[in-house]
């Protein structure tokens, strides 16, 4: 039996991040489409977990990334608009129970331009 996985999501001026909380991944499986995303994977015990995620808006797919670390797999998608804020992450207004907004790395975008960047280039070399 497939479960969603934990996930927290946040919005800034040029990326929309998620990150799916599940330790010890395996057979990770992301697709970053304009308007979707799917992520799959396994955890040590062979739990498998499933999310979809119908975007609020478009992403640019080419331009977006996933990295996995021990502890969860971070997705940042380039938003097709930049600077237009998403008050959600999903197209539809419903709000899963697995979705939950990552408060640690909220924030006012007032100057955030260039963390953003120093984020993205971080994520881009591993």
């Amino acid at each position: 039996p497939r479960q969603p996985a934990k996930t927290l999501w946040y919005d800034r001026p040029r990326y929309v991040y998620l990150e799916f909380c599940v330790e010890d991944s395996r057979d990770v499986k992301v697709v970053i489409e304009d308007q979707r995303l799917v992520f799959s994977c396994k955890n040590a015990d062979g739990m498998e977990f499933y999310n979809e995620i119908n975007l609020y808006a478009r992403v640019n797919s080419k331009d977006s990334r996933e990295k996995r670390s021990d502890r969860s797999i971070t997705c940042f998608m380039r938003k097709w608009k930049e600077k237009v804020a998403w008050p959600r992450i999903t197209k539809e207004n419903i709000k899963p129970a697995w979705l939950s907004v990552d408060f640690d790395n909220w924030r006012d975008w007032e100057g955030d331009e260039e963390v953003e960047r120093a984020m993205v280039e971080q994520y881009a070399e591993v």
